[in-house]
């Protein structure tokens, strides 16, 4: 068994994508492609599934994986005590949903690719509900997440900053001008809502469900972006975050309905796996986002 073949390993499970994999490693695919068939029959079992472009980690892939990572996170840190020029090194994996890759992490990607040159950033932007789930395979080393600000079993976690949520609609929309709402004048409506699983679309249909209300018209979207904009042309109400439309707002092509939605708090939040080893790549892009968070939270 080689190092090499670690590595490789490591990256398609990041990665899913033999052509991607590749790509990573600087191999042509057909690499990636024999070094897997080497490991893979060397260890007598199967570490991943192809279907079609799609690549799965088996149980055997997904059990092998935790060692991996260790291994290669012990040569990190053993590369990283011998280094004479003191520069951090190394890769970290991040991910997070379409709403925090626009609104809250580009200014944490960009200090930190700024102090440390010499780290690998890595960033997979992932729907929702499968954050958790590439956590928890290594499929990612750092989460970010939009929801409810609670805690998370085998994940250590912290909040980096509340995010409020408005109900909006566009400034010519019936219900735009009122002071007050029931849930009958949401009758007939169109709600212009983010794919199912979402922690935020579960909380209001919720909220609307317990004060009577039934089924609901919705148009289903994966962008904040592409919710807002129909909102502003008048095609539906939307549930957005503060951070998303605040713009807008104040530019009165938006306008906040008086609905409460302080029944639940969100927050985005940071989350890493509890027995992943923090590499002083990790324990840099941890620190950094901290600062980072703080300094926003006092402008």
């Amino acid at each position: 068994m080689e190092l090499r073949q670690l590595k490789t390993f490591h990256t398609l499970a990041s990665t899913l994508n033999f052509s991607r994999a590749a790509e990573v490693q600087n191999y042509v695919p057909s690499t990636v492609t024999m070094q897997m068939k080497a490991l893979e029959e060397e260890l007598g079992v199967k570490l991943v599934d192809r279907l079609g472009k799609k690549v799965i980690l088996t149980d055997a892939g997904r059990s092998f994986l935790r060692y991996v990572d260790n291994i290669l996170g012990e040569l990190e840190e053993a590369q990283y005590a011998v280094k004479q020029s003191g520069e951090v090194t190394g890769t970290v994996v991040i991910s997070a949903d379409e709403t925090l890759c626009t609104y809250r992490l580009p200014a944490v990607l960009r200090r930190f690719r700024l102090r440390y040159p010499g780290i690998r950033l890595m960033f997979r932007p992932l729907a929702n509900p499968n954050l958790k789930q590439s956590l928890r395979e290594g499929g990612a080393d750092i989460i970010f997440m939009l929801d409810e600000d609670k805690g998370e079993t085998g994940f250590c976690g912290e909040k980096m900053l509340d995010e409020p949520f408005y109900v909006l609609a566009a400034p010519d929309h019936p219900l735009a001008a009122r002071t007050a709402l029931t849930i009958e004048d949401f009758n007939g409506e169109t709600f212009l809502l983010t794919e199912k699983g979402c922690s935020y679309r579960t909380f209001f249909e919720r909220s609307l469900s317990q004060k009577g209300m039934g089924g609901i018209t919705e148009l289903e979207f994966n962008s904040a972006e592409a919710i807002k904009q129909c909102a502003k042309i008048g095609m539906g109400i939307a549930i957005l975050p503060e951070m998303a439309v605040i713009a807008e707002v104040n530019r009165g092509e938006l306008v906040p309905l008086p609905w409460d939605l302080t029944a639940t708090s969100f927050a985005t939040q940071m989350f890493w796996h509890e027995e992943k080893w923090i590499s002083p790549a990790i324990e840099a892009f941890l620190n950094l986002t901290r600062d980072t968070f703080l300094k926003n939270s006092t402008l």
